[in-house]
């Protein structure tokens, strides 16, 4: 079991389990986890640039920072349905070693970019699509460390894969505010901006912001290269995998996955300039990495919930949480220019991305619990060998799924922004974006207690 390559891994057999599979099961997971925590930490680092440039006299107007915020979530939404499945064709430890590597790209875009503020907003616009390939890592990840894991811990592996890997957004908003107010890298980098706040001057290194993740990003390729193994028995063409398309469960799943993660991620990416809009006296960079915070942290904690109570019950509950959050959140907002209560408006986000964070886990518990389900009622009564059988192909499937919920639920990083961009210019006001995320979570409650958390569910789990 030294190779890179496992030949034979059976995490159900409790005996293989103690004696190897747990060991070299936590290796991956744990290598996984900064890989994937420097993805998402690549991927939103944009929310909390587009909240400088034009202190350092980039000429963008708000829409176009919106924009910018966004756009990174379209991006790493759309890659996130290949990567889905590149796990199972080329190896978890290959695709994990060249996804990481990528995130170079971006990261170093960005430092060289920042430093002059006639850098065309065309090039900004390149900038921040290729910051998507941070998105698009979490689909392959996740898939990849399904494989390694028995049912019964999947979700608290998948969890704390997801919930750590999530920390990095919330630790590059905290982090980027303070290193780009020092020289760290100016001997390589260039000279530090002028940057002008309600008629202060100061200096901030602003290519901090990008550069601060290459070391990183570099330390956690090499871990994967020599750490990581790939699953001989999870290999699959993507003709194999496609078969995901055909079941109905992916797709609901989809839709719910969308209401938990899509809501961490957009509310991620567009907090920092909500604040800024809604209540100009703040400053957004020193509040907005609580929520996303909170929502890592909790995703964990939802997994382990869900494994206890099952993963329909907490996702339901859950659910109807987050709609009411949102009526908080509308409730502590000004309202034409005057009113609102910004310390209010915080703690009901802060308990949106609490939600987020439970939710994630309790969804991602769900889809394989669901899948193995299926396959084996399907062999049921035909023997031994399909039983088997059933057990591998609900693993494949189960793992694409994983990858492409996600995929589809990480459209909410463009959509929530955007949303709040548009609905802010059209009215005002972001309200008219919250209504439509309230009604969104309200199908949300009505399809999982319809499939599978009322009694005599489709597919109860």
């Amino acid at each position: 079991m030294s190779s890179r390559v496992l030949t034979e891994w059976k995490p159900e057999d409790n005996a293989f389990w103690e004696k190897e599979g747990k060991a070299i099961a936590n290796r991956n997971l744990w290598i996984s986890i900064p890989a994937l925590f420097l993805s998402f930490a690549v991927w939103m680092v944009w929310s909390v640039v587009v909240v400088n440039l034009s202190n350092i006299g980039f000429k963008f107007d708000p829409n176009k920072l919106f924009w910018l915020a966004a756009l990174p979530g379209l991006t790493g939404a759309t890659l996130r349905i290949f990567y889905s499945f590149m796990v199972p064709i080329f190896g978890g430890r290959k695709w994990t070693t060249i996804s990481t590597a990528t995130l170079l790209i971006p990261a170093l875009g960005i430092g060289f970019a920042v430093r002059d503020p006639n850098t065309s907003y065309t090039t900004m616009l390149i900038l921040a699509l290729l910051c998507g390939f941070g998105g698009g890592n979490f689909a392959s990840s996740m898939a990849n460390i399904s494989f390694f894991f028995p049912k019964a811990q999947k979700g608290t592996a998948l969890g704390l894969n997801a919930g750590l890997g999530n920390l990095g957004v919330s630790a590059m908003q905290f982090l980027v505010p303070l290193v780009i107010t020092t020289g760290m890298f100016s001997a390589l980098c260039g000279d530090s901006q002028i940057c002008v706040i309600k008629g202060q001057t100061t200096s901030i290194w602003m290519q901090n912001a990008g550069f601060v993740w290459v070391p990183l990003i570099l330390a956690s390729t090499i871990a994967a290269w020599f750490g990581m193994n790939d699953i001989a028995s999870a290999k699959a063409s993507f003709k194999e995998q496609s078969i995901i398309f055909r079941r109905r469960h992916n797709w609901i799943m989809c839709w719910l996955y969308l209401g938990t993660f899509g809501s961490f991620i957009g509310y991620s990416a567009g907090l920092p300039l909500l604040i800024k809009s809604q209540f100009p006296a703040e400053n957004p960079t020193q509040y907005a990495f609580l929520g996303p915070l909170v929502g890592a942290l909790a995703r964990p904690l939802g997994g382990w919930v869900a494994d206890k109570l099952g993963g329909a019950r907490v996702t339901f509950w859950n659910f109807m949480v987050m709609a009411v959050a949102v009526f908080g959140v509308l409730f502590f907002l000004p309202y034409g220019g005057v009113g609102g209560n910004f310390w209010g408006f915080l703690a009901m986000f802060i308990l949106l991305f609490f939600t987020t964070g439970i939710g994630n886990g309790s969804t991602f518990r769900m889809i394989p619990v669901i899948f193995l389900t299926e396959r084996q009622r399907d062999a049921q009564g035909k023997g031994a060998d399909a039983q088997e059988q059933a057990v591998k192909d609900a693993g494949k499937e189960a793992a694409a799924v994983l990858g492409f919920t996600s995929a589809f639920a990480a459209y909410g990083a463009f959509f929530i922004p955007k949303g709040f961009g548009t609905s802010i210019a059209a009215t005002g006001g972001p309200q008219a974006a919250l209504y439509g995320f309230v009604f969104f979570y309200v199908t949300c409650i009505i399809m999982t207690w319809w499939y599978y958390s009322r009694k005599n569910a489709e597919m109860p789990c």
